[in-house]
């Protein structure tokens, strides 16, 4: 018995003696770990901040271009410098061709603020509301109120609610929506939205309010009557019917609601059909599509409901080629058919090379919408080629997946019939390689910030030995321009640490697949053995002392600034501490 006492006893204190020294080895730790965070949080770092003559005159220089003239350093997703903001296809929408107008002070009565706490009720309680999701500093926003107002007052004796949404205080509700530039405006018919596609005045939003609200089909009694309709519109819609009223009028009328670009029209005439080359003895209910174009007619043949005349409207309005304009941006943009060709080419050679897109286009009917970008169009063609980053003078055909997904493929061949049925067979079962957008590399690399590029991306920020800062920017941009002494600044005082990259990519002009942004400047940082995972967003204060405590932290290779004797010497004597 004593020796088992003994034994336990000894036991005992050795237990005890080993979490002591695990203890206090953990202190240590802990301590050491205080003193480096002490250590960083002490560092004098007031040599970073201490202005020098270049930085200060670019820095007034930066100012003057600012859009913001109250100094607001949030970033802005959308410039309001639309005319160069090609970051997203989708901002080639009617708007985007309409000057911008000074604000005005605006009388809004009768439009209803929204808010996320009244949002729903609004919408559930009116059976057609139009919505707009604004931003306060949006120029386009400020030239829309006044005409926005007055279709308000004029629109609320048919039962319509104008409402608008600050976006910016309210971005909950704009992330539900998809809200990805300003103003977007949506129009609720019975809880269901879709994009309002018409003119930003007064007029043209009450025009176009009207049919959605409106019988949505005519009725055709005279041969007059459809002669007169089909020298005068360019795409219109007729059901031979064998009554004007029931269930597949209805069915007719839903469908015209969803369509913002044709007319609907219906007859029980057999003279009436027979001009709109439907067979007078042909089995009813019948409808057909007539275009001004190449297509003539186009024939449904599906199930006389709302869903099916609405989708073969929608697929068979667009001509076989659409050339891009602001026209028929929004027919492009709200086609169901998400996939497009776009056929990239000079006026001098549009007649050699349209016949041939034309041809290939009806191998593809229902499955790719087919564009014509002319180049040398100041207006539409020229920034949709900067977009997509096409040079030259074509022609080039670019596969583009849309808006949602924004991958694109280049074919650079010669344009034939069978070369673009190969290259759009290719597209349609995802055998082609995306296409990237990069500018040509630097011929020298050898400034304080480092030149990226798409082409030599992979070379300099995906460099697994080194710590890489790097600022996706656009030329145009204010804030990028008041970031620049900054930034030029920071890669100045840490030209010396070997392990450290700070480099810029103009994101106007350059992709690459680890890149994305939803405003310029974008910040993003890149640890050394870690190029695997995604890059971390820098969040911090545009100061250099701000970037320097990041990188400390959140760098793989440690490294420790030494103040420099004499601040004219700032950043030529300095070593990195490993």
């Amino acid at each position: 018995m004593p020796s088992h006492k003994r034994l336990v006893v000894l036991l005992s204190l050795t237990t005890l003696l080993l979490f002591s020294s695990f203890t206090l080895i953990s202190t240590k730790k802990s301590a050491q770990n205080d003193n480096t965070a002490n250590e960083n949080d002490d560092e004098d770092l007031s040599f970073l901040e201490e202005p020098d003559e270049a930085a200060t005159t670019a820095h007034h220089h930066a100012d003057s271009n600012l859009p913001d003239p109250d100094g607001d350093d949030e970033d802005l997703e959308l410039d309001e410098d639309d005319d160069n903001d090609y970051g997203d296809f989708s901002s080639y929408s009617p708007s985007h061709f309409e000057a911008e107008q000074p604000p005005w002070d605006v009388d809004d009565k009768d439009v209803v603020v929204l808010k996320e706490r009244n949002f729903t009720t609004v919408i559930e309680n009116n059976q057609y509301v139009m919505v707009e999701f604004y931003a306060p500093w949006c120029g386009h926003c400020q030239a829309l109120a006044p005409e926005y107002a007055a279709a308000a007052t004029e629109l609320k004796n048919y039962g319509v609610v104008l409402a608008k949404i600050d976006a910016t205080a309210e971005q909950e509700m704009a992330h539900e929506y998809d809200v990805q530039g300003f103003p977007s405006i949506f129009f609720f018919v019975d809880g269901e939205h879709k994009p309002y596609t018409g003119h930003r005045t007064k007029d043209g939003i009450v025009a176009w309010v009207k049919k959605k609200i409106g019988p949505g089909v005519y009725n055709i009694s005279t041969a007059d009557d459809a002669e007169r309709i089909l020298t005068s519109e360019n795409k219109v819609v007729l059901a031979f019917l064998t009554t004007l009223v029931g269930s597949e009028s209805e069915e007719l009328a839903a469908a015209s609601k969803l369509e913002d670009n044709v007319n609907f029209y219906q007859t029980v005439v057999p003279d009436v059909a027979k001009l709109f080359h439907i067979d007078p003895e042909a089995k009813r209910p019948a409808l057909v599509l007539v275009k001004r174009e190449d297509e003539k007619l186009s024939y449904f043949d599906g199930k006389f409901v709302k869903a099916e005349i609405a989708d073969f409207v929608a697929i068979n309005k667009l001509a076989l080629v659409t050339t891009f304009s602001k026209e028929t941006a929004p027919l492009i943009f709200e086609s169901k058919i998400k996939k497009q060709l776009l056929l990239f080419v000079t006026k001098k050679n549009s007649d050699k090379f349209f016949p041939i897109f034309g041809e290939a286009a009806k191998l593809f009917k229902g499955k790719l919408v087919f564009v014509h970008v002319d180049m040398d169009n100041e207006d539409a063609g020229k920034p949709v080629a900067s977009f997509f980053g096409i040079t030259g003078k074509g022609p080039k055909v670019l596969a583009y997946i849309g808006n949602n997904d924004g991958r694109k493929f280049l074919y650079d061949g010669e344009v034939t019939v069978d070369n673009i049925k190969a290259f759009g067979e290719d597209f349609l079962h995802d055998k082609l390689k995306p296409f990237l957008k990069s500018d040509p590399v630097p011929e020298t690399n050898d400034g304080d910030v480092k030149i990226v590029v798409g082409d030599n991306f992979d070379d300099i920020v995906l460099d697994e030995s080194k710590d890489v800062l790097l600022e996706v920017y656009a030329p145009w941009c204010g804030h990028c321009q008041a970031l620049e002494p900054t930034y030029n600044k920071l890669a100045k005082h840490l030209r010396g640490i070997e392990s450290i990259v700070i480099a810029k990519m103009d994101g106007s002009t350059n992709e690459h697949p680890r890149i994305k942004t939803d405003g310029f400047p974008t910040i993003l940082f890149f640890p050394a053995g870690k190029k695997s995972s995604d890059p971390i967003t820098v969040d911090v204060d545009r100061t250099v002392a701000a970037f320097y405590k990041f990188l400390r932290k959140h760098a793989s290779i440690p490294f420790k600034l030494k103040k420099p004797t004499s601040t004219s010497k700032a950043g030529s004597g300095l070593k990195d501490e490993l």
